[in-house]
């Protein structure tokens, strides 16, 4: 017969990092938040440059003050 006994560390209760567990998660949770800014200013200033008549400069105006108001607000 085959021999089911559990073997590996993870199966006898090995000692987990929680807190490097929890520093790994928030900075995994910082990451996507600062990254969901910076695409969501991105598309605002796109579709402001596109759509209107203000131009690249001025959308490029506007992404950079979206971006420092958001990352003002999310910290």
């Amino acid at each position: 017969m085959a021999d089911n006994t559990p073997t590996g560390a993870v199966e006898l209760g090995a000692e987990m990092d929680y807190a490097e567990h929890e520093k790994s998660y928030w900075l995994f949770v910082t990451v996507a938040k600062y990254c969901a800014l910076v695409i969501s200013a991105l598309l605002i200033a796109m579709a402001f440059g596109f759509f209107t008549s203000a131009g690249f400069f001025s959308a490029s105006i506007l992404f950079i003050l979206l971006t420092a108001v958001g990352a003002y607000f999310l910290r």
